[in-house]
């Protein structure tokens, strides 16, 4: 069991979800707000994707920038982790021919322009997701390449960005180790380990205790659930030694029925923590127990 937790809070995501929860962030600084109302709640973490007004994904620097200066000038501490997965997309075309045309949702860039914002906003982690999986029951996939990862992961160590390398199954754990063995990794490295989405890892006790088992004894991880599976996982990862992330993300109910604000989930988040004997981590405490480096 982990008796010392940070809890991460992943406040709005990437996801077509904009049209499914009537208060989900979208602006600036709905997610900045959010992000410091998960703080005040006790994530010591908030992770950050942008929007468009329409509540599209978004890759633009300026939400981020102003997100984290909304972040950064707030009286409220918390860690700022910026996505990267934003230009791996690409959607297999219906034809004969699978590249002509490709699907009309298809967002692939260059894995260092992935990072364009992470290299002029300097937040304390980014997201490396370590490796390709098909999503859903579609023709979308999600790439990236192993001569991508090592780029990118270079990239972050050269800049003195802590990587949550997530893996949403067996393979990208995997991977996330040969990266942390080549020493593009700094210590500790920090993991999360990503269950329930279609078709990765399932939610369940044993894939999420497999993986665990593969962390390296220097690293630390973290573990989520999505949809209502979110809660169970919490108790799970901490029972198993891990730590935890809840947020709109990953579920966007409070119970059956009932939406939820990222608050309210990691509020009750840390009732279940509390209630098995742990204690939550601190943002500064965070940085300490992860080695991270405060670039404002």
């Amino acid at each position: 069991m982990n008796n010392n937790v940070i809890i991460s809070c992943p406040v709005t995501g990437s996801g077509d979800t904009a049209k499914k929860h009537p208060n989900l962030p979208i602006t600036p600084k709905q997610i900045a707000d959010a992000a410091i109302e998960s703080a005040k709640a006790g994530a010591a973490v908030a992770h950050i994707h942008v929007r468009e007004p329409n509540g599209a994904p978004s890759r633009k620097i300026e939400y981020y920038k102003e997100v984290a200066d909304r972040i950064r000038s707030s009286d409220t501490d918390v860690v700022i982790n910026f996505t990267t997965g934003m230009g791996g997309d690409f959607e297999v075309g219906e034809g004969k021919d699978p590249l002509n045309p490709v699907g009309k949702n298809t967002d692939m860039i260059h894995s260092l322009d992935r990072l364009e914002h992470i290299e002029e906003l300097l937040p304390e982690m980014c997201t490396l997701d370590c490796g390709s999986l098909n999503f859903g029951d579609t023709n979308m996939t999600f790439i990236h390449t192993p001569i991508q990862l090592r780029l990118a992961a270079k990239k972050m160590k050269d800049l003195g960005v802590k990587p949550e390398m997530e893996a949403f199954e067996m393979g990208h754990l995997w991977f996330a180790n040969q990266l942390y063995k080549e020493g593009l990794i700094d210590d500790p490295p920090w993991y999360q380990i990503c269950l329930g989405i279609p078709w990765g890892a399932p939610a369940t006790t044993s894939s999420m205790k497999t993986m665990a088992d593969m962390v390296p004894k220097e690293g630390m991880w973290a573990g989520f659930g999505i949809g209502r599976m979110e809660m169970p996982m919490v108790a799970q990862a901490v029972l198993l030694g891990g730590n935890v992330r809840v947020g709109l993300e990953d579920n966007l109910y409070l119970g059956k029925g009932v939406f939820a604000s990222n608050g309210q989930l990691v509020e009750k988040a840390v009732r279940i923590v509390e209630d098995l004997g742990a204690k939550i981590l601190t943002p500064s405490e965070t940085r300490e127990k992860l080695k991270l480096k405060k670039h404002f």
